[in-house]
């Protein structure tokens, strides 16, 4: 006669929380009290939290695309163009805020689609010239269709977002919805990287002559990877015009390129957490230096300077380094 256990025992790789090591249950905390505060903090802690969502939103569209090999240096194009279509599509095309944003994502897709044919074929500086030139592009046909996009005026009074009746027209409202999104993109990255696709865009990024060798496409796969980016970024430029209600040319110029490769560099391009990482250091670090008008650049610039100095493998190096003692332990 054998006698059953009325609760069989649990494996440790059945038990959820054994998943996880003491050390990473202590970083998570901060970093779920740091998502809480901006609620506490005020309008203008709540504003910081908001652009830095979605930046991080952005910057995990530009390393999608730098994990293939290929940095873009007109990641504003993306932005910009899914900060118009959709604004221009619900206003002039009667599509209403969620149609706009749904169909201005995707015409940022088919334009990236046939762009990324064309010039993922080039390598190194060549792509980085052409991206940026692209972007140029954008900017200067905003900035003469002045009949669709009030060109240099730009396009103002833009509704908040909806969605089902319920509008986002308060920072508090509109913080929960950008950190629910830039969550959501974070999450995307670490599925997709965990999947066979992920795996072949490492493996393009890291020797392409050898990847083709064993059956990838790499174009197929860059085409891949930069749709994906720019789409993302995109998702940037709807939140962007929705939540401050005005665009212009302007708001979609070099340096915003510019700011976004250093907030990627910055966090560590090799890292999927870099982007977040860059993006809540860099966002508010200029609002830091706003009082010292005269001398703001030269300090955002020395701070920039000390910080490649230092993490040459960028702000996610140091946790990788205290993820591995804690492993240790």
């Amino acid at each position: 006669m054998t006698t059953q256990l009325a609760h069989p025992p649990v494996s440790p790789a059945a038990n959820p929380m054994q998943r996880f090591k003491p050390w990473q249950l202590l970083l998570a905390l901060p970093l779920l009290a740091l998502a809480i505060w901006p609620w506490t903090a005020g309008q203008f802690v709540l504003h910081l939290a908001i652009l830095t969502c979605i930046n991080v939103v952005i910057v995990n569209g530009l390393s999608l695309i730098d994990r293939t090999g290929q940095l873009s240096f007109g990641h504003s194009a993306p932005v910009a163009l899914g900060a118009y279509a959709s604004v221009l599509l619900a206003t002039q095309g009667g599509l209403g805020i969620l149609g706009g944003a749904a169909l201005g994502l995707v015409f940022v897709a088919v334009v990236a689609a046939a762009l990324g044919w064309v010039i993922l074929r080039l390598r190194g500086v060549y792509f980085v010239l052409v991206t940026f030139a692209f972007a140029e592009l954008v900017r200067l046909i905003a900035l003469d269709a002045i009949s669709l996009t009030g060109g240099a005026n730009g396009i103002a009074a833009i509704a908040p977002l909806q969605i089902g009746g319920f509008a986002f027209d308060t920072r508090a409202r509109f913080y929960a919805l950008a950190l629910a999104l830039a969550l959501a993109s974070l999450g995307f990255m670490l599925w997709l990287f965990k999947r066979p696709m992920g795996q072949a865009m490492n493996a393009v990024a890291a020797n392409p002559a050898l990847a083709e060798s064993t059956g990838l496409s790499v174009l197929r796969i860059q085409i891949v990877a930069y749709v994906g980016g720019c789409v993302l970024a995109g998702l940037g430029g709807v939140l962007t015009a929705r939540y401050i209600g005005f665009i212009s040319p302007e708001s979609f110029n070099t340096s915003a390129s510019v700011a976004f490769i250093t907030m990627l560099v910055i966090g560590g391009r090799k890292s999927l957490y870099g982007p977040i990482l860059g993006a809540v250091v860099l966002t508010p670090l200029p609002e830091l230096f706003r009082g010292a008008v005269q001398t703001q650049h030269m300090f955002y610039g020395a701070a920039l300077i000390l910080i490649l100095r230092f993490l040459p493998g960028g702000i996610a190096s140091v946790v990788a380094r205290v993820s591995r003692k804690g492993g240790a332990q």
